[in-house]
């Protein structure tokens, strides 16, 4: 996407985020080369959560549709059966904010999180996707530690964000699994996702891939990240490299690898900068008129 700034053309990002607890909802930066991000509006929230009992904004998601909507999902709780949504058409005025209980037919489902949203241009429907830990499910890998979390990835579809099909089990790769983000590589998707193993913790990123954004994805590849514990990836993609960030949450500091054949990856979070507290989000693009309101 070219957009023009002070007579060149460059991509412009922006990254959605939440800071704390996701109390204050929704806060947004922006960068130019997809390594340098400075924060929007002073840091302040675009939007403040009105959802759920909890009514928190982390891990927020927004992508544009088919429609050319700004889409929005997010975490509304720990430990809530449903998900947040809301549109806009330019991030600042936003459509009335929705609860989805996306688990609500589940009685032992626990939680609902970092719901993600990825269209299929296709068939021009939307796949809503997050983790979920259901009580006595997946026993071969559950665990005492960490309050008993044992994760796996489930799906809804929709095309207008007012009807839903039925939830689905969306990926079970073996292991305790959160944190998915799927993106369209070539004529595949392309599923990054946390190893949130807890004994002994594994708490690093994986791939999978699949010819259908709904699966069967492959069986998990090996670890791409360091032996820090990494989560909430989000990626992006300049000319031939992709580029993975991602939180370092034990050390409070984000982290990002890159490559160009998805096999070999580079640490190169020394090449990065990000506001101070940013935390679990996702990157997409704007066009030069809608960063300029923005900016207003």
């Amino acid at each position: 996407m070219l957009l023009v700034f002070a007579g060149m053309s460059q991509n412009l990002y922006l990254f959605a985020y939440f800071k704390g607890n996701g109390e204050d909802g929704l806060h947004l930066a922006y960068s130019k080369d997809g390594y340098k991000w400075s924060a929007l509006k002073g840091d302040s929230s675009f939007l403040t959560p009105m959802v759920s009992k909890d009514k928190l904004m982390r891990d927020p998601c927004i992508i544009r549709g088919g429609d050319g909507l700004f889409h929005m999902v997010w975490t509304v709780s720990w430990n809530d059966k449903g998900i947040g949504y809301a549109s806009s058409k330019d991030l600042i005025h936003w459509s009335e904010q929705q609860f989805i209980p996306v688990m609500a037919r589940e009685d032992s489902a626990r939680n609902c999180w970092a719901p993600e949203i990825t269209y299929d241009a296709q068939s021009k429907t939307y796949m809503i996707y997050w983790s979920t830990t259901i009580s006595g499910r997946f026993t071969e890998t559950a665990a005492t530690k960490e309050s008993g979390y044992n994760h796996r990835l489930y799906y809804v579809t929709t095309k207008d964000f007012k009807t839903y099909s039925a939830t689905k089990l969306l990926y079970d790769p073996g292991f305790n699994v959160i944190d998915a983000t799927i993106v369209k590589e070539g004529n595949r998707y392309m599923m990054v996702m946390k190893d949130e193993t807890i004994e002994p913790p594994a708490k690093h990123l994986r791939l999978a891939f699949s010819n259908q954004l709904t699966g069967p994805y492959t069986k998990a590849g090996p670890s791409i990240t360091g032996k820090y514990w990494a989560e909430g990836p989000t990626t992006l993609k300049i000319g031939k490299t992709w580029l993975i960030y991602f939180d370092k949450y034990t050390e409070h500091k984000y982290g990002a690898i890159s490559s160009t054949d998805l096999r070999e990856w580079k640490d190169i979070s020394d090449e990065v900068s990000l506001p101070k507290g940013l935390r679990h989000g996702t990157i997409f693009q704007v066009r030069e008129a809608e960063f300029r309101r923005l900016l207003q």
